[in-house]
């Protein structure tokens, strides 16, 4: 089974995944205390900066079952819901590229080899942003459809955090049989429960064929620096079914670049 994503698919195998029944339907409407924490989060991330894009560069180990290699990456993302990765390593280059931003959402995502690969819809509906959480925290405050969820104060990865829920209400009826549209958008947010910086953001990906089978991705935040009044996690790591699949170290950050839309264009620059 394959799944249409360049860092998903860095593992062919994937160990105790089964497919996960329906929970209870989500809330309809945000709780304020939600709401309030997001608030409180994106205020200590971005601080008194109104952020448009993001660029990160810096050091990149990718990790899939026996190869293990290093190289460099770029990841580039837009506030509006678009993000690429470019990653140079000694295999060759692979590229993801989401924009939820577009009618319908969209992705691509390559290998060694330069082919270009859709990214399967349900697969671009958890967001775009994942290396950027002050991005995924903002688009779920403002856009139109997200409702937020307080889940309440937990341990997670030995740190204390207030877990917050997302996820966007269905445009259209949910089939009777298949994943409902608020299940394949949840993304849980983990915030420190001292400097409500995100610790960790988890969604599900799933084969290009069957949206019911859930593959827990989670990305974990660490090493904030400040950058132009704003906290940037320059250490993020990316675990696939709780292996590691992605470890990038950021050298440099720079903001409002005025990204162009078409670097965000499904298939650019493969």
């Amino acid at each position: 089974m394959k799944v249409l994503s360049f860092l998903a698919a860095l593992i062919l195998t994937f160990p105790n995944s089964q497919a996960s029944p329906q929970a209870s339907a989500p809330a309809s409407t945000s709780s304020t205390q939600a709401a309030t924490l997001l608030t409180q989060s994106t205020a200590a991330l971005t601080g008194s900066v109104t952020l448009s894009d993001v660029t990160l560069i810096g050091t990149a180990r990718r990790i899939a079952g026996s190869d293990d290699e290093t190289g460099t990456a770029v990841l580039k993302a837009r506030s509006t819901g678009a993000s690429r990765a470019d990653l140079s390593l000694p295999s060759g280059k692979r590229t993801e590229i989401v924009d939820t931003s577009v009618t319908p959402p969209a992705g691509t995502w390559s290998a060694p080899d330069g082919v270009s690969h859709a990214v399967a819809f349900h697969n671009v509906l958890p967001g775009s942003a994942w290396f950027f959480p002050a991005f995924t925290i903002s688009l779920g405050l403002s856009a139109s459809g997200y409702v937020t969820t307080y889940v309440g104060p937990e341990t997670h990865n030995g740190q204390a955090v207030q877990h917050i829920s997302l996820h966007q209400s269905a445009p259209f009826p949910n089939p009777p049989r298949g994943a409902t549209f608020e299940h394949l958008t949840q993304i849980d947010l983990f915030l420190d429960s001292t400097t409500l910086l995100p610790s960790a953001i988890c969604f599900n990906t799933h084969p290009d064929n069957n949206e019911l089978l859930d593959i827990p991705i989670e990305i974990r935040f660490s090493d904030y620096r400040p950058v132009s009044a704003a906290q940037v996690p320059f250490h993020i790591q990316r675990y696939l079914n709780n292996g590691l699949i992605l470890d990038f170290q950021a050298d440099s950050v720079t903001f409002n670049t005025s990204l162009s839309s078409t670097t965000f264009t499904a298939g650019a620059g493969l």
